[in-house]
């Protein structure tokens, strides 16, 4: 075993010293061995086995698009103003709980959102939900 300090050189130590990093690490290991065991502690129970009704499917979303020149889409298919009335309607009586997501261009007339919102409420759906581009909020 060799001791550096006891050189007649003046040059200094070029290595790193390990000894106080691998102390370090068997530490961690050690607190890490023991509450390990700890974290993953639970009761045992014996749980009952039983059958359970399904629970009902949400309702399907309604996804209204009107673009820049005022046109309306259900879904991706382009419909007039009455047959957007004829659909809330019918989609009124299948499930009354049916939110709708409509999707706006920047660039529409206000006019038509309000149509859309006026033939929702009239149809009995007052759950709307207006879907914007998170990117472009400021």
């Amino acid at each position: 075993m060799s001791f550096e300090g006891f050189n007649d050189n003046d040059d200094p130590i070029s290595d790193i010293n390990m000894t106080p990093l691998i102390d370090v690490m068997l530490v961690l290991l050690v607190i890490f061995i023991i509450t390990a065991p700890l974290l993953t502690h639970a009761v045992k129970v014996d749980l009952p086995k039983e059958q359970a009704k399904q629970i009902e499917a949400r309702a399907k979303n309604i996804s209204i698009s009107i673009d820049a020149q005022g046109s309306i889409f259900w879904d991706s298919q382009k419909i007039s103003i009455e047959e957007l009335d004829s659909k809330l309607s019918q989609q009124a009586q299948e499930n009354k709980d049916a939110g709708i997501q409509l999707r706006a261009d920047n660039q529409t007339s206000y006019q038509w959102v309000a149509k859309v919102m006026a033939k929702a409420q009239q149809a009995g759906l007052y759950k709307i939900a207006f879907v914007v581009d998170a990117n472009s909020v400021k």
